[in-house]
């Protein structure tokens, strides 16, 4: 792996100043790295973060991921990653026609990361270096804890998939003073929670007032961009100083750290800076997760436009539509995030600029009125920009897709039936309304389980759960291995509610199998115990 030539990043720099002439906004640093399918393969696991902590399932991915090429060899184009400054890498196989295509692809991915609202709580740090600092962290504790260590990063992972997103966003509306950060890290954390020597402490003392000389007011910025780095359950600590509870928002490992005794223990406190970079980590790449069709999308959309204006791709528009058809293309069966966020933003545009967007548009019902609305606005660039910073996919796939793109687009939801005569499983077209196709989307978007804690059954030795069913059953498999790790950060027996499906009767259960559709089910209402490292489960 290796920065690009100055040649090649000679082309990247023209195609900023392209994208900035049509109103994408990003950092003006950024690094191109040129690496191979071997590089990539080994990166992927770590979710192309090189910096990003060791652990054993990057390894299996990894051999995995080697198995898998040997059998489908292929060439990703690219892979860019939200950090400050910005990272993208290249296959070393692409030409210089395709890598102007890719570069503007990237720009737009770090146009979206830089400015959709759903990224607000990754816009303050350089994530690859707190990546370095926790990936430090763990090499050290492994040196002193052993395997403990592990143990206790697969405990957490089980759960980092239920972090309190929302509650992260929110916290940029009511931002801290910087005096009481200042006044806490010195007066409280320092010399009563850590209780470090005297030296340390000056040497702290120090360093704060070189930021403050040589950053101004952004000294507090960079000088606790260290301390987080150096202490990633300073945060936690803060919050609970300044009475903030994360855990009402239904964050799991919040409320371990916050309220396990366990952890507590003098000789188990390391467990809650394993706990925290687990969590933080899940944070920085949840709005990724929520916002996959939009992001890729809105790379998409840019590609096209600034690629086919670009002078310096002449000769290969050919080349260009065979590589561009193979990202855009609308599968008859299934979603591709490309072709479907980049169709939208089309769209979008045009209903800005036809003043489609309006009270006055949705009040049509005769499709020939609708088709003939133009009231000239010229404001699709306008709508399609605030789109980008607004949104996330769920509220993208509610808002527009409606009969008009459905039906413009032939789009429809497919059903799966055995055909008895030839014995095999044939898809057939189930709905083609704009209702059925949106709810499609949205049962395949990202959507984790809601999990609360009881806190008027929870006491120092019991933890109780409850699953806020939501008409998606947890998977039974992970259920066992998931609550023995909580067992073990709670240091007690831990319950779980949740709902179970029974199917109805079996000729149903036979009827609706053959038909493709889900069987019939009834809920029933269970009780999981984890106690003593025994899983019990009965009906409530």
């Amino acid at each position: 792996m290796e920065l690009v030539n100055q040649r090649v990043k000679k082309i990247m720099e023209g195609c900023k100043e392209r994208a900035r002439d049509a109103g994408l906004r990003f950092d003006k640093e950024s690094l191109e790295y040129i690496v191979t399918n071997r590089d990539l393969i080994e990166l992927t696991p770590k979710l192309m973060i090189p910096t990003l902590y060791d652990y054993w399932v990057h390894d299996v991915e990894v051999l995995k991921e080697k198995g898998r090429y040997e059998l489908y060899p292929y060439n990703p184009y690219e892979t860019v990653i939200n950090t400050r400054p910005a990272i993208s890498f290249y296959n070393d196989n692409n030409p210089d026609w395709m890598n102007v295509m890719i570069f503007y692809h990237v720009i737009a991915h770090i146009d979206f990361f830089q400015n959709n609202i759903y990224f607000r709580n990754t816009w303050d740090y350089d994530f690859a270096g707190q990546a370095l600092a926790d990936k430090r962290l763990i090499a050290r504790l492994r040196s002193e804890k052993g395997r403990w260590v592990d143990y206790v990063i697969e405990f957490a992972r089980g759960i980092d998939n239920v972090v309190a997103y929302a509650g992260q966003l929110a916290k940029y509306d009511r931002p801290e003073t910087p005096p009481s950060v200042v006044d806490y890290y010195f007066d409280i954390y320092l010399q009563s929670v850590r209780g470090v020597s005297t030296g340390d402490y000056l040497k702290e003392l120090d360093r704060y007032n070189s930021c403050a000389a040589a950053f101004g007011e952004n000294a507090d910025q960079v000088f606790f961009t260290e301390v987080h780095a150096k202490y990633p359950e300073f945060k936690t600590c803060l919050s609970r100083q300044t009475g903030r509870k994360a855990c009402d928002n239904g964050d799991l490992l919040q409320f371990l750290l916050d309220h396990s005794e366990f952890l507590r223990k003098p000789e188990n406190v390391w467990m809650k800076s394993v706990l925290e970079l687990v969590r933080n980590t899940s944070l920085f790449f949840q709005p990724q997760i929520r916002t996959k069709i939009m992001n890729e999308g809105w790379a998409s959309f840019w590609h096209e436009r600034l690629f086919l204006s670009d002078d310096r791709i002449v000769g290969h528009e050919t080349d260009f539509a065979r590589a561009h058809a193979l990202i855009a293309a609308l599968p008859r069966i299934g979603i591709n995030p490309y072709a479907l966020g980049m169709r939208l933003f089309r769209y979008i545009e045009e209903l800005g600029d036809a003043g489609k967007h309006s009270l006055d548009f949705m009040k049509l019902d005769l499709e020939h009125d609708r088709k003939k609305f133009d009231v000239h606005a010229k404001k699709g660039k306008e709508l399609i920009f605030e789109v980008r910073r607004n949104l996330s996919d769920y509220f993208f796939i509610d808002y527009f897709t409606d009969q008009d793109f459905v039906n413009r687009h032939d789009l429809f939801v497919t059903g799966k039936r055995m055909n008895r005569d030839r014995m095999v499983w044939e898809y057939y077209i189930k709905s083609r309304k704009a209702g059925d196709y949106r709810e499609m989307l949205q049962e395949s978007l990202y959507h984790p389980p809601h999990i609360k804690v009881d806190k008027s059954k929870t006491t120092g030795s019991v933890l109780y759960l409850v699953h806020a069913f939501e008409g998606k059953p947890l998977v039974n498999e992970y259920i066992s291995n998931t609550m023995i790790g909580i067992e073990f950060l709670w240091g007690g027996t831990v319950f779980l509610e949740t709902n179970e499906a029974v199917p109805v009767s079996s000729s149903i259960r036979h009827r609706t199998s053959e038909n493709g559709d889900p069987p019939q089910v009834k809920w029933r209402r269970m009780l999981y115990t984890m106690k003593d490292r025994k899983l019990i489960k009965k009906e409530l």
